[in-house]
């Protein structure tokens, strides 16, 4: 009886756009994503952000650069996600 090679994928994992603010680092990127929502008590519009530390192989990224990011294995202690492609260079 033979076994057949059985191709399994992964689980869908997560994307974000944000916008580098940070290339300071060697192939490494931190990521802003804001998050903009209305307050359910004051109905007023809120953004909130958050810092991802991501990985730039070529590092070509630069400071105003809109990206697409994905989670990834983790790279070091703090960087877990994987720059996938540039989206808008920076005005």
């Amino acid at each position: 009886m033979q076994q057949e090679a059985v191709q399994t994928e992964r689980g869908q994992r997560s994307q974000r756009v944000g916008l580098v603010i940070s290339n300071k680092m060697d192939k490494t990127v931190v990521v802003r994503v804001d998050k903009t929502f209305r307050d359910p008590k004051y109905e007023k519009v809120v953004t909130r952000g958050r810092k991802y530390y991501a990985h730039d192989e070529s590092n070509e990224l630069k400071e105003g650069d809109t990206v697409l990011i994905k989670e990834s294995r983790p790279y070091s202690k703090t960087k877990k996600w994987l720059v996938i492609k540039k989206i808008e260079g920076s005005r």
